[in-house]
């Protein structure tokens, strides 16, 4: 049973797992923007687009870049994606308003990845939506670090046995608290208005720390870790064509998915 899984039990009439289909996006904004875009977008674009059929899951601060905005939506299956997608960006007014004004912000839009949970129970669980943080909210002190994982091929079931054996209790062991697992969702895109990395395979585990200061105690235990080091560390590099990207996402006031 994984965390996501105790979390979903122990308050079953607050929480819910979320979601079967999630577009990880990354905007790169003209410098200086990126505070009014997320006023803009936590303002306009979250109610709005829960309302043609898809889930916010999280906006967020990419703390090692300050021009780049991260953000996640969820849907149901593929089909339900199509229609809340046309509903929004097709009739939605809230786009047709707003979209010259979130477009003179954006550099480029295109930075997405379609994924699923790597395992029925690897969802985020998330407070439903009537609990989301009103826009005037403190900002979360806590952190969302996504470690992108570039395969060859789709995740198997070696590759996601190894990672839950022997990496998931080391995370875990530094302080670290899995938040979800997702891989990419190979179906093709049907909405391509919005473009989507089609030809990439991924797995990218999210681990939640409640400050940065805890983030970089965790990578300071990691480090030392002589096994991590030694065996494990080296056993999932040579398994990834290249070394994981990783996003250091502080959230935002109206973000659900916080650590």
């Amino acid at each position: 049973m994984t965390e996501a899984t105790v979390a979903a039990s122990s308050s079953p009439e607050t929480t819910e797992l979320c979601c079967p289909i999630v577009d990880l996006r990354q905007y790169t904004l003209y410098p200086g923007t990126r505070d009014e875009f997320i006023d803009l977008f936590d303002r306009e674009f979250v109610e709005t687009q829960e309302a043609a059929g898809m889930r916010i899951i999280g906006q967020f601060r990419d703390m090692g870049d300050p021009n780049r905005f991260v953000w996640m939506r969820g849907f149901p299956d593929m089909p339900s994606r199509e229609r809340a997608l046309t509903s929004f960006y097709m009739h939605g007014e809230a786009w047709r308003r707003y979209a010259e004004l979130a477009r003179s912000k954006m550099i480029d839009s295109s930075d997405a990845l379609l994924l699923r949970p790597a395992r029925p129970d690897s969802a985020f669980v998330l407070e439903s939506p009537a609990h989301r943080p009103p826009i005037d909210s403190q900002l979360s002190p806590g952190l969302v670090v996504a470690t992108i994982h570039h395969l060859s091929k789709p995740a198997d079931s070696d590759f996601l046995e190894f990672f839950q054996a022997s990496v998931v209790p080391l995370l875990i062991e530094a302080g670290g608290r899995v938040l979800g697992v997702f891989v990419t969702e190979h179906s093709p895109n049907n909405f391509p208005r919005l473009p989507l990395r089609e030809r990439e395979s991924v797995f990218i585990p999210f681990l939640g720390f409640g400050s940065l200061a805890a983030y970089h105690h965790y990578m300071t235990r990691l480090g030392q870790n002589a096994r991590w080091r030694s065996e494990v560390y080296p056993a999932l590099i040579e398994r990834l064509l290249t070394r994981p990207q990783v996003l250091r996402l502080a959230p935002t006031s109206r973000s659900q998915l916080r650590a």
